[in-house]
């Protein structure tokens, strides 16, 4: 067995053997020869001894195959494809929406593939800090990791926001403290976070199906509708994008409008599809990772094309983007399903029994997301722990394998949400919580794309032939700069209608704000450590590209091999 180096120290060297399920235990000789998972002995790799590992714990492989497919299907699709859509749609037109909504896909798709390298070569909890700090600079480890763990927390407010808005759609619901459901929400997510892996996996099987069929649904019906199946019996084709138009003038007249309308859509697409990452976070808690992690990030492409784009598609065809219903709805911030532009066009189409059915998902998709990103966020907090740059509190582990300190302190933080009773209704709050969170998603897959860049160095300065990979992404590193690039000018430019067109005429401090203090924020942390640890930028060959990866490639034959018997298992195994 390979011997490992963290933190200036050696993970013991010991034999090993294979329980009674198969797993390989590690075999501590100074515990008078007492069997210890596979787990703990890849804790000790990471830790550096195996007196740490069992003091605090560790995660447990417990996200089966089924979990890690539908999260990276469905997982973090939230509020932002059913309401923030329209907010896009109402500004910019259909063509603009289809295209904004495309470009950001391919580079998300491209970072994803990035990420999926890295995650399946080395599949840590948390695992993009940690990817930062060993392959960049231990200061951008530390300030990924504490401005991905504020996204997650900043975004669990954000959905628990948008929840509460679609549960006022139902009668006598608004006459409920917007404060009650906000606690309701919060206390179902913790429950589903702090017990054990498994049920947030099965509550995200759940919810994620949920998605998926309803999303299905959309699409068919969509195509029906405009195709004059509905009860109107109207066929509608593109008559929207003849009139009003295909691309709508912001800000501007002319061209320049056109264009501005459609870069306001890419930082729409930006907060819509924030958390994408979420399947490499989970890959530290994933059977058999080295399968099913290429599997899934391969199914975002999947993802990406069906409920993004051509939902965006569907909607252009749907709804006009001056239609009085859904302008108004944006304007006065209606509750729920009225905000969707899915159920306008619905309403229009005269189908009146599916926007309740609608907004059940819509509730279900947000309680969803925050259920995700409370996951996301302390599963950060664990690999920040883990790289030395928080307390090491954090590492304390339940039986279960859950990093409670983690959840509970992410947790803690949605107790902002409850600024939904006192300014001015939770449809505000949701909006400038969506400003504050696009931008850190940037920054992290700007980051996501600057390790991977580092790490295909790392591989060739240190002797490593790609095409030995289990999961080999296509066209690196030029995919990972073009991505890289692609967000930067995101960030730079998310604040444009302060500064020209017709809006920057009414200087609007609050927009500058909220467009811009993600920057200063992820600076201010890289240079904070930089300064403080003397951090600096690692050379290739230096990377820390094996610690941890040896205990894993010994579990890889534990997985016992998949073979369908029937025709029904071929169909299930290939979704799951």
């Amino acid at each position: 067995m390979d011997k490992e180096i963290h933190a200036g120290k050696e993970a013991p060297e010991s034999p090993e053997s294979l329980d009674s399920n198969g797993h390989t235990n590690y075999v501590d000789p100074a515990a008078g020869n007492e069997t210890k998972t596979g787990r703990l002995k890849e804790a000790a790799a990471i830790y550096g001894d195996i007196e740490t590992a069992e003091e605090y714990g560790y995660v447990t492989r417990g996200l089966k195959s089924r979990h890690i497919q539908f999260i990276a299907l469905g997982g973090t699709i939230g509020t932002g494809l059913f309401l923030g859509i329209g907010s896009a749609f109402t500004r910019a037109g259909p063509l603009s929406v289809l295209l904004g909504y495309s470009f950001t896909g391919v580079a998300v798709f491209g970072m994803m593939m990035c990420l999926g390298e890295m995650a399946t070569w080395l599949p840590l909890p948390g695992s993009i800090p940690q990817f930062c700090a060993r392959y960049v600079d231990d200061a951008l480890g530390f300030a990924v990791g504490w401005n991905n763990w504020y996204n997650s927390a900043i975004t669990l407010c954000a959905e628990i926001s948008a929840a509460a808005i679609v549960i006022q759609y139902w009668k006598g619901a608004e006459h409920i403290s917007v404060a009650v459901w906000i606690s309701t929400i919060i206390v179902l997510v913790v429950c589903l976070n702090i017990f054990a892996i498994q049920i947030y996996g099965e509550a995200e099987f759940i919810f994620a199906s949920i998605k998926i069929i309803t999303i299905v649904g959309l699409l068919t019906m969509a195509f029906i509708v405009d195709l004059g199946g509905g009860p109107k019996h109207d066929r509608l084709g593109f008559r929207y994008w003849k009139n009003p138009g295909a691309m709508k003038e912001y800000d501007s007249t002319g061209a320049t409008g056109r264009f501005l309308g459609l870069f306001s859509v890419l930082v729409n697409a930006a907060f819509s599809y924030g958390g994408v990452e979420l399947v490499a976070v989970a890959a530290g808690e994933a059977e058999n990772p080295r399968r099913n992690i290429p599997k899934a990030v391969r199914r975002v492409f999947w993802r990406i094309l069906f409920f993004y784009v051509l939902g965006s598609l569907a909607i252009g065809v749907l709804v006009a983007s001056n239609d009085p219903h859904l302008l108004k709805a944006q304007a006065d911030g209606l509750a729920g399903a009225a905000r969707s532009p899915w159920v306008i066009g619905i309403q229009n189409a005269g189908l009146p029994v599916l926007p309740s059915i609608i907004n059940a998902v819509i509730l279900t998709s947000a309680s969803s997301s925050a259920n995700a990103f409370l996951y996301t966020g302390s599963r950060y907090l664990f690999a920040l722990a883990q790289n030395k740059q928080a307390p090491r509190f954090l590492l304390r582990c339940s039986k279960a394998g859950i990093p409670y300190y983690c959840v509970a302190i992410t947790a803690s933080i949605s107790a902002l949400t409850y600024l939904s009773v006192k300014e001015g209704g939770p449809a505000v709050v949701f909006n400038w919580f969506q400003n504050l969170t696009t931008i850190a998603s940037l920054f992290t897959w700007c980051s996501i794309c600057l390790a991977y860049i580092q790490f295909h160095k790392a591989l060739a300065a240190q002797g490593v032939d790609r095409n030995t990979l289990v999961f080999k992404s296509p066209f690196q590193p030029y995919t990972a700069w073009a991505a890289f690039f692609y967000f930067a000018i995101i960030i730079i430019f998310n604040g444009f209608h302060v500064f020209v067109g017709q809006h920057h005429q009414n200087w609007n401090v609050t927009d500058f704000f909220a467009a811009y203090i993600g920057i200063p924020i992820f600076f201010f942390l890289y240079a904070f450590w930089n300064l403080w640890k003397r951090s600096s930028w690692i050379k290739s060959v230096n990377a820390d590209i094996t610690t941890g990866k040896a205990a894993l490639d010994a579990e890889d034959g534990q997985w016992p091999e998949q073979i369908p018997n029937n025709i029904f298992q071929k169909i299930w195994f290939w979704i799951a």
